[in-house]
């Protein structure tokens, strides 16, 4: 049984007596890009649990904790290293917060992270490739893998009766991943795949691919894409050429300006996206509220529970350094210990300060597996009346 033995308050007492820090946490998402919607709520998301932290006064001496932005874009594996490597090495910052989208978290976690010993976690990049990325420990996410997410797509549409299905997903490692899970679970379980087919993001005209998915046919389409980029763009057509009707739309596709591109055009389609309907997503969605932010947007749970990780990682080891407390990250993510909610963060650290297991629950139910990784729990959404709602959580 893991124990936050008395050497560790002792460690916390001593760099208190050190002084206390201006601790600097890199917050790199697509601000710009194609999540460039929902990334302002996982932003927001993260800095109210830094606020959270640094209003309580009990991290390492009364350490400040601030966030410093960096823009990954999402797809621009460059533009997304650039943007860490000026994180680290101007701004000096402790830690990572992200990135999001699962190819340019990759690049920053081998060019930026691994070489200067820097802890990520990541909020919702999801490809299973990053399961088994080196990582030399330091990289941690608390959105599930897209493995985890092929079996919820298989489960919905069984459950919705749908035989077969087209698919089309975006060309880069997050569309690659997902497809090959829904795919081969879709498979394994019976169903047909008429056509798996790549689109490319930012073009006008996306009438070719969904003349390709037309020919095909299927039940249902399957947009394993960006909501503010190609995966609209294929829903788009698609609609306005009568070819589908009814959409499945994994976690990408799942954000407010579904409803403002199409509300009740979608009626009858569906989707799902990672969240529950624990304790901690009701906490924590009050919480939002009350500060403006959405908080059932995609990642914005997932963002508040990776900074509140990685800053009670570091109560844990008494130290800000990433080298210190990366080993504390499952530690205080998982069970044994009191168990830690959003708006709980002061509680958490005190707790840690007397020497007490705490077990982060947060606004996720986290719990980390293997790799450092979300065991996966989803929200399932369906369309009525003009804009999806919550129907179930698996």
């Amino acid at each position: 049984m893991k124990k936050l033995l008395a050497a560790t308050a002792a460690a916390a007492l001593l760099a208190g007596a050190a002084g206390a820090e201006d601790i600097k946490l890199g917050v790199i998402l697509g601000f710009t890009g194609p999540l460039e919607s929902i990334t302002p709520a996982m932003g927001a998301g993260a800095e109210m649990a830094m606020k959270e932290v640094t209003d309580s006064g009990k991290l390492l001496g009364g350490s400040t904790v601030t966030s410093v932005r960096g823009d990954s874009t999402c797809v621009d594996a460059a533009a997304a290293t650039a943007a860490a490597e000026r994180l680290v090495t101007t701004d000096k910052i402790n830690a990572i917060m992200g990135a999001d989208c699962s190819g340019v978290t990759g690049a920053i976690l081998a060019n930026v992270a691994v070489p200067n010993g820097i802890v990520m976690i990541s909020p919702s990049a999801t490809s299973p490739a990053l399961s088994t990325a080196e990582d030399n420990g330091l990289f941690f996410r608390t959105a599930p893998s897209d493995a985890r997410q092929g079996e919820i797509v298989r489960d919905i549409l069984k459950d919705k009766g749908v035989s077969s299905i087209a698919l089309t997903y975006t060309n880069n490692d997050y569309g690659k991943g997902l497809a090959e899970a829904i795919q081969r679970n879709w498979e394994e379980s019976g169903g047909t795949v008429t056509i798996s087919a790549a689109h490319e993001d930012g073009k006008a005209d996306y009438s070719a691919e969904v003349g390709a998915l037309a020919s095909a046919g299927g039940d249902v389409l399957v947009v394993a894409g960006y909501i503010d980029q190609g995966g609209s763009g294929i829903v788009r057509n698609a609609l306005d050429t009568g070819a589908f009707s009814t959409f499945y739309f994994p976690d990408g596709m799942v954000g407010e300006k579904l409803n403002e591109n199409f509300g009740a055009e979608l009626n009858g389609s569906y989707g799902a996206y990672p969240g529950t309907d624990s304790p901690g997503a009701t906490k924590f969605q009050e919480m939002a509220a009350a500060a403006g932010i959405d908080g059932t947007s995609a990642f914005a749970p997932e963002s508040y529970d990776a900074a509140a990780l990685i800053m009670l990682s570091m109560a844990a080891a008494g130290s800000s350094k990433s080298a210190d407390f990366a080993p504390k990250v499952m530690d205080v993510a998982n069970a044994p210990g009191e168990q830690i909610f959003p708006g709980e963060l002061a509680k958490a650290l005190d707790l840690i300060a007397a020497g007490t297991d705490i077990d982060y629950v947060g606004a996720t139910a986290v719990e980390l597996i293997g790799p450092g990784e979300s065991a996966g729990n989803y929200r399932e959404i369906e369309f009525k009346d003009g804009k999806y709602e919550t129907v179930k959580f698996r």
